[in-house]
């Protein structure tokens, strides 16, 4: 997860206002994206794959996939980088922080999930409204976004995925928010997420996820590794307390990333996260919202993270996005490999859902893609992808070869001195004693190849 890029001036204040009106249409041209069967290759935007009504084992796609848009970069995203001023300029953005601009991005952003169909969305709260002078000021601007989105919600049927504070862009937080050596800033981030959780309440959020952006290190030399981490658990704990207190039902979920913006984060990748759960006694009450593109970042293969995450009990939502690896950062990009989707979907299906989390677009398209269109062809494109992998993954599943060969490969843990080892009855005398016994075992081939192959039948 990463937020959006500071704004630049966009057309002017006098060209944005006219899209002020409640009946303001900011994607004309653009109807409600069609599921079309015999589309064309040039025709990018209906959806080929993604037949929301379609059932798939049971289960509706639209119910398998729970897709969401995140705000940030679908709507606060300028296409800037580190190299490169902005080149993504929306005609209802002036480029300002006020109210009025602020309303019109929610605006425009509903519209953009009633015509693509998706039925939910994500935010941090510094997304949707300014900061203010003050926190008491701030609030007040939340409060009144917040009164629009529920509205809107109303209006559209669209809910709210999960909200997450963004405890990582104001240079307060430069040194971290629940693991910086501060305590003022701590005590600044804890009021941030209280205030956050109280909207995540109020507008019906199914999950509230943290994001470490800066809950790291870039040198040993001056950190206090373990006080920052107990630090960091105290904060969690807070949030599990005023969670039960305000009455808020949602799932608390943590997202892992290794690196960015801190050389080094404490959260770094699934099961890193899971150590630290259950070594603070909090892996019954938080799972983990895993982002793919990160963990490539961590060296991992695309679905690791999903894959131990779920092994453990613990998947609870999915950022679906992808990156470059061979350009080693967070590019954020829009996923469009059907084999890593059905890696995923195999997942999802196995552990029975993702619900009440769901496949989260924390995507951007390219700063060369300047098109208001482009906004709907990446996230079609997307959702064809992951529709293609959930139809490639229930195939893989109903036939059973895979299981097959798996159970095949551990099965001589199911009877003789394996089912001991398994149910823990062995020790390492009798283990001697058979190895003493039965001499050297055979070699068994991991048959990778074996595996790879079938898999490629079904793509």
């Amino acid at each position: 997860m990463s937020s959006f890029a500071p704004t630049s001036a966009n057309p002017g204040t006098s060209a944005a206002t006219k899209y002020d009106a409640d009946d303001a249409e900011f994607f004309p041209g653009i109807p409600k994206i069609p599921f079309k069967v015999d589309a064309g290759p040039s025709e990018t935007l209906v959806f080929k794959q993604y037949n929301p009504t379609e059932v798939i084992m049971g289960r509706t796609i639209e119910e398998w996939l729970r897709f969401s848009v995140c705000f940030w970069h679908t709507f606060r995203g300028t296409g800037a980088d580190p190299f490169g001023f902005p080149t993504l300029k929306r005609p209802w953005d002036d480029g300002s922080n006020s109210m009025a601009n602020a309303k019109r991005r929610v605006r425009a952003a509903f519209e953009f999930f009633t015509k693509l169909g998706i039925k939910h969305w994500t935010f941090h709260d510094r997304d949707i409204a300014p900061e203010g002078n003050n926190l008491a000021e701030t609030n007040k601007n939340l409060d009144e976004i917040v009164e629009l989105v529920q509205q809107l919600q109303t209006k559209t049927g669209v809910k709210l995925l999960w909200a997450t504070s963004n405890l990582f862009a104001h240079p307060r937080y430069m040194n971290g928010a629940s693991t910086n050596p501060d305590a003022h800033v701590f005590a600044c981030a804890a009021a941030q997420v209280k205030k956050c959780m109280e909207v995540a309440k109020k507008l019906n959020a199914e999950n509230f996820v943290f994001w470490g952006g800066r809950e790291g290190f870039h040198s040993l030399l001056n950190t206090d590794v373990r006080s920052e981490l107990d630090h960091m658990a105290m904060f969690f704990k807070m949030a599990l307390a005023y969670k039960k207190k305000i009455g808020f039902t949602g799932t608390l979920l943590i997202e892992p990333k290794p690196k960015e913006p801190t050389k080094h984060q404490y959260d770094y990748d699934a099961m890193t996260v899971i150590g630290f759960l259950k070594n603070y006694g909090l892996d019954k009450d938080f799972k983990l919202n895993i982002e793919p593109n990160h963990t490539t970042l961590a060296g991992h293969a695309y679905e690791h993270d999903v894959v131990l995450a779920s092994a453990f009990g613990l998947l609870g939502s999915i950022d679906s996005n992808t990156g470059s690896p061979d350009l080693g950062w967070d590019t954020d990009q829009f996923p469009m490999d059907h084999k890593h989707a059905s890696h995923v979907m195999k997942v999802v299906i196995s552990q029975g859902g993702i619900e009440p989390g769901g496949l989260n677009f924390d995507c951007k398209v390219r700063r060369e893609s300047t098109d208001l269109r482009d906004m709907f062809i990446s996230h079609i494109g997307a959702m064809d992808t992951f529709a293609k992998g959930l139809k490639i993954a229930a195939k893989v599943i109903e036939d059973g070869v895979m299981a097959k060969c798996i159970k095949e490969r551990y099965s001589s843990y199911k009877n003789g001195i394996g089912a001991k080892i398994a149910k823990g009855d062995a020790s390492f005398e009798e283990l001697e004693k058979y190895v003493m016994e039965h001499g050297e075992p055979e070699m068994r081939s991991g048959q990778q190849e074996n595996f790879e192959s079938i898999l490629n039948f079904y793509m």
